[in-house]
């Protein structure tokens, strides 16, 4: 019997992997019946036609180059703005309803990453998983984008049959609404700790961040103090995943001498850059919204036994390893360009969690749905 799954992303499904990929990779590996609609976050036809490059259609359905025909990915665009009201919402879930009977999935699970699909949910009673990998309600955005947040986050904490938390920050805000199911994130750990050729274009005593860089995470303020101490000992800051930031702090960190932005790398590179950099740094904020995070890089992070130096965030601050500084902003400059200028080893990190265990997880939760 074929076992259906519409995932609704708040991500893409490209080169740069996060929790959604390796869960669903994952699955797909282990049950050979399972089929998979990935629907990615939808194009934006007003915003294309405003931009001045012309009306851009989306990449719409195709399959993925894995799973043998059983992963379809969906990029829908979206026709009218969110302030056209619900018929917005109501002509992106008729695209991907479509879609599903296009590919036979009559009755399929929900698993909806983006509480903005939650009317999926509603409009057909389909068994619905709500994964929660950030608290958006604690982030910076406008009043009436929380209203919408937190309207759609009730109704997914209603009707959902399973609602899974990535964090325990996450899991203490959410407990007392209803029962809730913690599956962390983790990382291959055999592929991250495989010995891999130093990459040509990473610099020598790197600091190196690896993660999108986004307003509510990263302190711009604290990479630019930190890539003033690194370049006193010759060193430098770089930062690899895709860019969300402002343009003016965009602008600002491209142009520090010391501040090497390199882009989005496609994770089957990215340990070897973990592996060569003279130390790994998580210069986050500290707010309500990062303390309802599970970083995944703290998993690749501790997997290649490298130097860490983190602000005091969620996940980081609890552990206790040998590779691992906690600093406060003010102290954080001076630990990195330490770091650096020691050259410390590598140390092995026992017991880090692999992905393997979270993806059993996720089956279990998932078996019961699949009668419904």
């Amino acid at each position: 019997m074929t076992r259906d799954l519409v995932v609704l992303s708040l991500e893409a499904w490209d080169d740069v992997w996060r929790r959604n990929q390796y869960l669903i990779d994952g699955l797909l590996r282990d049950d050979p019946s399972l089929r998979v609609l990935f629907v990615e976050p939808s194009n934006d036809l007003l915003h294309s036609a405003l931009s001045g490059r012309g009306v851009r259609p989306g990449r719409g359905l195709r399959l993925a180059d894995r799973h043998a025909g059983r992963l379809h990915l969906l990029q829908p665009d979206k026709l009218l703005p969110r302030v056209a009201g619900p018929l917005a919402d109501a002509l992106l879930r008729r695209s991907v309803l479509r879609t599903a009977r296009r590919l036979g999935m009559r009755a399929p699970v929900l698993w909806i990453n983006d509480p903005g699909w939650a009317g999926l949910s509603a409009a057909t009673g389909w068994p619905t998983v709500y994964d929660m990998t950030d608290d958006w309600l604690a982030a910076d955005r406008p009043a009436r984008e929380l209203r919408r947040i937190a309207r759609n986050e009730g109704l997914l904490m209603e009707r959902s049959a399973a609602v899974v938390v990535c964090s325990e920050g996450l899991r203490d805000t959410r407990q007392s609404r209803r029962e809730v199911v913690l599956i962390p994130n983790a990382v291959d750990v055999v592929r991250y700790r495989e010995p891999t050729p130093r990459p040509d274009d990473l610099p020598a005593r790197a600091a190196l961040y690896v993660g999108t860089q986004h307003e509510d995470r990263l302190d711009v303020d604290l990479v630019i103090r930190t890539a003033d101490a690194a370049a006193s000992v010759g060193g430098s800051v770089v930062l690899i995943g895709p860019c969300a930031l402002s343009d003016a702090n965009s602008s600002r960190l491209a142009a520090h001498p010391a501040v090497a932005m390199l882009g989005p790398r496609p994770f089957e590179a990215v340990p070897s850059y973990l592996q060569h950099a003279a130390a790994l740094i998580v210069p986050h904020v500290v707010t309500g919204f990062t303390d309802s995070l599970d970083p995944i890089k703290l998993y690749e992070y501790l997997a290649v036994g490298r130097p860490i130096i983190s602000t005091p965030v969620a996940g980081f601050r609890s552990l206790s390893a040998e590779t691992l500084t906690i600093a406060s902003a003010d102290g954080f400059p001076g630990a990195v360009m330490t770091a650096l200028r020691e050259q410390r080893p590598t140390a092995a990190v026992s017991g880090v969690p692999d992905w393997a265990d979270r993806v059993e997880a996720y089956a279990e939760l998932l078996e019961p749905l699949w009668s419904r």
